[in-house]
């Protein structure tokens, strides 16, 4: 096993979890700190469940040495229950759109006084004409942004943690349970980590063919949910720290640069903007290929069309659409968990039959 290959894994799974909403602090916000401390517990689940879902999409993807999710959910899941997952994902890529459109209006709103429909309106621009252009480099060099989002968003955390006038028991009575995503931290915290697992399984799985040994695929999956568990649980005590002053404000992380350390706050709004528009290219892109083949010339025609509704979609407001998609593509996210538990449970005695054969 290479350490290397281990830390260049678990990298590569932070980087495609972490994006815009999670470094705007709204979804850590509505599934985390809105249950005060319990919220830290439930940052531990979160970061367990990634984990050791990372570890078993990367495994599986590493056994298969397929580049192909679908092949993988076809064969976990059977013809038409990996048909479904498909067409659920498929709508949960439209869904994202319209957050990530919502996101960017409220960005600019926040930090620049824009207008959060111009914003929203700008950003499908750039969307499509990103797409029409098929600039794949502009997608590539975005993506080096998010070392510098992850940066960005721990000292904006720690700096708050740092300057707190009050202590965190003082700011626990101000937990809004009632505002929260779930009904309680514990499933608060397992929807979060199965909307998350449920968009980036596939990629993982596609990962996991790469040409590191099965056994470096897992063990990055391990430290890579880790990391990504300890991150919820900074990004929410920075939170806990302004607990008081969060309740309508759509983006908690530019709110507490402002506060605390004001002049880091235009950079974050860039690589927030940044982080968006890769994001909004990604999804609609992914969204548009999944209907009508890249190579049919109604391609583009549909692709204006779903940024069309999408932008449309994301009148609703970024906060709102958060608290309405992901809970919902979470619930659905369960079917995908609980069939790479059972594929596990599989594997286990299968392995179990073998080495009793072998002792015979």
């Amino acid at each position: 096993m290479s350490w290397k290959g281990v830390m260049q894994v678990a990298s590569a799974y932070v980087g495609i979890l972490i994006g815009a909403g999670f470094a705007s602090g709204q979804e850590i916000l509505q599934f985390f700190t809105y249950f005060g401390w319990w919220g830290a517990l439930g940052s531990i689940v979160a970061g367990l469940l990634f984990a050791w879902f990372g570890h078993q999409f990367l495994t599986l993807g590493s056994k298969s040495h397929s580049n192909s999710h679908k092949e993988v959910f076809h064969k976990l899941c059977g013809k038409y229950l990996g048909g479904f997952l498909e067409i659920v994902i498929t709508f949960y890529l439209f869904g994202v759109g319209g957050i990530m459109f919502a996101g960017a209006g409220a960005v600019l709103h926040q930090q620049f006084g824009l207008s959060p429909i111009l914003g929203s309106m700008t950003m499908v621009v750039l969307t499509i004409m990103t797409l029409f252009l098929q600039v794949e480099k502009v997608i590539s060099v975005i993506g080096l942004f998010t070392p510098f989002l992850v940066a960005i968003v721990l000292i904006i955390a720690i700096m708050s943690y740092l300057n707190m006038d009050v202590d965190l028991a003082s700011m626990n009575k101000f937990a809004q349970p009632e505002n929260a995503a779930s009904g309680n931290w514990l499933s608060s915290a397992i929807l979060y980590a199965s909307y998350n697992l449920a968009g980036v399984g596939a990629i993982l799985i596609s990962l996991g063919s790469a040409r590191h040994t099965t056994k470096t695929m897992g063990a990055g999956g391990i430290v890579g949910g880790i990391t990504i568990g300890l991150l919820i649980l900074i990004i929410h005590f920075g939170m806990m720290t302004n607990l008081d002053k969060l309740e309508g404000v759509e983006l908690p992380t530019l709110f507490l640069a402002n506060e605390t350390v004001p002049w880091l706050s235009p950079f974050l709004s860039i690589v927030l903007i940044a982080m968006i528009f890769n994001t909004a290219i990604g999804v609609m892109y992914s969204f548009t290929a999944r209907i009508v083949k890249q190579t049919s010339n109604k391609f583009k025609l549909v692709m204006i069309g779903a940024c069309a509704l999408s932008y449309f979609s994301s009148f609703v407001g970024f906060s709102k659409l958060i608290s309405i998609v992901y809970p919902f593509f979470g619930y659905i996210g369960f079917l995908i968990m609980a069939v790479v538990v059972i594929a596990w449970f599989r594997s286990r005695i299968q392995k179990e039959k073998t080495d009793k054969s072998l002792q015979h």
